[in-house]
């Protein structure tokens, strides 16, 4: 490592979520109520731009709330002091509100309810704030709408056939959106579409109880918004890279070198490195995180060997659990390059950065 911070929750966290002023928010997934909402303040040395001797090396709670249900999914509305969060035992959204520098309490200002939500799983979330503060939810195929946030207006509905599970959700730029459903197919759509018609990407081939989540990455300045390749990774750890421009054909496959989940697919994470070409991180099989150079990948879809593996949560954390941790979600660092946070069952929460190898960028 060239760097590693560890800080202790108090309770289990399965969401990293970066919002203003580089500030990290995480919170709880457990079943009974009180499940924490924290944003926390990074050690100074992940925001230093000369790394060197600090005295703090450890995050600061710098305020925080209470969610009555479990936190499934959290999402930062960006240009804004509002979260939006999902959770079972139903499909609808909280949202809350980050107090101003005088107050340090997350406090719930409003719920969006859906429609049918009732008995359907908990929503995925993406948020945009382009035209304005939107969010991106719904837990199937033929229940996904865009509604803005604060208002809680419904903006647009996309109509489908089918009622797949969703696993993500994703916006490509304020008109385009995509959904990955759990077998692994991808569907495009257009909010400028009247209909709301969704295109279908084909999923992998692969046996039908894999479970698929899927990973975007942000278009660079000037380029279109669907040029840049989407990452699918399933519960079995094979990864299908896909040029949404030429969906015919993969553009690589590779299986990773992870154990098969034993307790389901819920925690699997897939994400680009936002500053560092074609590399990407996977995590929710067992303790550990593999990051991937993808650049030299083939459609052949033979094993992959991972540029770096932290273990660092293999050993131990808070609670002192005899249950070894589970990676529950990991995130990069949205300006250094090879830095990423990575947080367990087990409460923990790392902060690293490994040494890059000789002769690599």
């Amino acid at each position: 490592y060239r760097d590693l911070h560890t800080f202790e929750l108090q309770a289990s966290t399965r969401l990293i979520e970066w919002a203003r002023g580089n500030r990290v928010c995480v919170a709880g997934y457990g079943q009974c109520d009180g499940n924490e909402i924290l944003q926390l303040i990074p050690p100074p040395t992940l925001t230093k731009e000369t790394q060197g001797l600090c005295p703090e090396r450890d995050f600061k709670v710098e305020c925080g709330g209470f969610s009555e249900r479990p936190v499934y999914s959290l999402k930062y509305v960006p240009d804004t002091s509002l979260l939006v969060t999902s959770g079972p035992p139903d499909s609808s959204l909280q949202v809350w509100q980050v107090s101003a520098e005088d107050s340090d309490v997350i406090k719930s200002v409003s719920t969006i309810a859906t429609e049918n939500g009732t008995g359907q799983s908990w929503a995925k979330i993406a948020t945009i704030s382009a035209r304005a503060p939107w969010v991106l939810h719904g837990s199937r195929l033929d229940r996904v709408q865009i509604t803005e946030v604060e208002s809680r207006k419904n903006v647009y509905t996309a109509t489908s056939q089918g009622s797949e599970e969703l696993s993500s959700l994703a916006f490509l730029d304020c008109n385009l959106l995509l959904l990955c459903c759990a077998t692994g197919q991808l569907c495009l759509a257009d909010t400028r579409q009247p209909q709301g018609l969704v295109e279908a990407v084909p999923a992998p081939s692969a046996p039908c109880s894999e479970h698929w989540c899927m990973g975007t990455r942000h278009a660079a300045q000037g380029s279109q918004p669907n040029s840049q390749p989407v990452a699918r990774l399933s519960s079995r750890g094979l990864l299908a890279l896909t040029d949404l421009r030429k969906t015919s054909e993969f553009l690589a496959m590779a299986k990773a070198r992870v154990p098969s989940p034993g307790s389901g697919a819920e925690f699997l994470c897939v994400s680009w490195a936002p500053a560092l070409e074609g590399y990407l991180a996977i995590s929710g099989f067992d303790g550990t995180v593999h990051v991937y150079d993808t650049q030299s990948w083939d459609s052949s879809g033979r094993e992959a060997e991972p540029i770096f593996v932290h273990k660092g949560h293999t050993f131990g954390g808070a609670g002192g659990s005899r249950d070894p941790p589970l990676v529950t979600v990991h995130t990069w660092h949205l300006q250094k390059p090879r830095t990423l946070l990575s947080a367990a069952s087990d409460g923990s929460l790392h902060v690293w950065d490994w040494v890059q190898p000789c002769g690599k960028c």
